[in-house]
C-alpha cells in the first residue's frame, strides 16, 4: 500500500491538508466507505472527501432510522447502522478524512491527478472515484403558498432522522415511492398517518406496497386516494390542516400536525460537472467493466453514476466499488500482476 503523506497548516480558523495516496474518493456514503474496503484489498490507499461533516451520505443525513430492506444477510437494517457496520469493516484499513469540505478543482491526468477543494487542501491521486451519490441534493418542495413558514417551524419536513419526534402526531405523507410507503410504515404505530397520492399504483417496491395495503385494509393508515397537494392552513407556522384535492378540483381537508411531502431530491453534480466527465441528466456515464468514465483515471460508482442496465441500488454500488477497484489497480501499480484471490482465503491485509 502505498505511504499516505499528511501535511497540515493552520488557514484562518481552519486546518488544510496536503495529502498524497493512490485514490482520492470523492463522496464518503455507503458506496465510497466500501470502495475504502475494496481498494484496502487490493492493498491500494485512499483518501475520503465529502462536503458533508460526517460520513454516511444521505444514510446518515437524512434518515439515519430509516430501514433498508435489500442489503444482502440483513433482512432489514436502518441506514444509520449500515454506516456504522461498513465503518467497522474499514478500520483495518487507515484513510484520512476530508470532511466539510467540497472538492472544487480536478487537473492531471490518469496516474497524476492533483485535487483541490474550497478549504485548500490539495490531494495527490494516480486514480479518483467519484461516489458522490445524489451530488448537491435537495427535495423537490411541493408548490404551496406559505410554505417556508412551515417548513421553518418542522411542520413541513423532507425527511425523518428520529421516528420519536413524531409520536402521537397527525401526520400527512404524500408521495408514492418507496421513501413515502417506507415511512407511513415505520411511523403508523407511533403516530396517526394520511397518505396522499394521485393514483392508486404506487411505485415503491412491491412487497412494501403490498404491506401498506394490508396496513390500509386494517385501519392503521388512511389512504387519501387520488388527491394531491392544494394547500396548508394554521397559524404562526402551525400546521392545522393539509388541504388536497382531484384532479377534478374536489377539495377536503386532512388535520395534521406534520406534512412529509417526499417527491424525490433534486440532484446536482456541483463542480463535478465542470470536470468533463460526459454526463447524461446528471449522472456521470461510465463503462460498466471498470466503472471509468470519458476521462482516463477517473472512475465513478453508486448512484451518481449510469450506463444501461443500471440499478439505483446500494448493493450494485457496492458491486461497482468492487469493479473500479479491481481495475484501477494497474493503474497504480503497472508492472505488478494482479492475481485475484477470495477474502476467505487470503483475510484482511494488515
Amino acid at each position: 500500500m502505498a505511504l499516505v503523506l499528511t501535511k497540515k497548516r493552520r488557514i484562518g480558523q481552519g486546518m488544510t491538508q496536503h495529502i498524497e495516496t493512490d485514490v482520492a474518493i470523492v463522496g464518503a456514503g455507503p458506496v465510497g466507505l466500501f470502495a475504502v474496503f475494496e481498494l484496502g484489498m487490493l492493498k491500494l490507499s485512499s483518501v475520503l472527501i465529502d462536503a458533508l461533516a460526517e460520513v454516511g451520505g444521505q444514510c446518515t443525513a437524512l434518515y439515519p432510522e430509516k430501514p433498508i430492506y435489500d442489503i444482502p444477510a440483513h433482512p432489514a437494517i436502518e441506514a444509520g447502522a449500515l454506516i456504522t457496520r461498513l465503518e467497522e469493516q474499514i478500520a483495518p484499513f487507515p484513510v484520512p478524512r476530508l470532511l466539510g469540505r467540497q472538492v472544487n478543482g480536478l487537473s492531471g491526468e490518469r496516474g497524476a491527478f492533483t485535487l483541490t477543494t474550497d478549504l485548500g487542501d490539495t490531494i495527490k491521486a494516480k486514480a479518483v472515484i467519484v461516489a458522490a451519490g445524489a451530488g448537491a441534493f435537495g427535495p423537490n418542495r411541493p408548490p404551496l403558498d406559505g410554505l417556508p413558514a412551515y417548513e421553518a417551524t418542522g411542520a413541513v419536513q423532507y425527511y425523518v432522522r428520529r421516528r420519536e419526534d413524531f409520536r402521537g402526531k397527525r401526520v400527512v405523507i404524500a408521495g408514492g415511492g418507496d421513501s413515502a410507503v417506507d415511512w407511513a410504515l415505520a411511523l403508523k404505530d407511533i403516530a396517526r398517518v394520511a397518505v396522499v397520492h394521485r393514483r392508486a399504483k404506487f411505485r415503491a417496491a412491491p412487497e412494501t406496497a403490498a404491506q401498506l395495503d394490508e396496513a390500509a385494509r386494517k385501519g392503521e393508515i388512511e389512504m387519501v386516494i387520488p388527491y394531491q397537494l392544494h394547500g396548508l392552513t394554521g397559524a404562526h407556522g402551525a400546521l392545522s390542516t393539509v388541504e388536497v384535492a382531484t384532479l377534478e378540483g374536489a377539495v377536503k381537508s386532512l388535520p395534521a400536525d406534520v406534512l412529509l411531502p417526499f417527491f424525490g431530491l433534486s440532484m446536482d453534480l456541483g463542480p463535478i460537472a465542470a470536470w468533463g466527465l460526459q454526463s447524461e441528466k446528471n449522472h456521470v456515464l461510465v463503462n460498466p467493466a471498470t466503472g471509468e468514465t470519458s476521462v482516463p483515471g477517473v472512475f465513478a460508482v453508486g448512484d451518481v453514476a449510469t450506463y444501461p442496465g443500471k440499478l439505483k441500488l446500494i448493493l450494485q454500488g457496492f458491486s461497482e466499488a468492487a469493479v473500479a477497484a479491481h481495475a484501477i489497480h494497474p493503474i497504480v501499480h503497472p508492472d505488478q500482476a494482479l492475481h485475484f484471490e477470495y477474502s476467505t482465503s487470503k483475510g484482511v491485509p494488515g
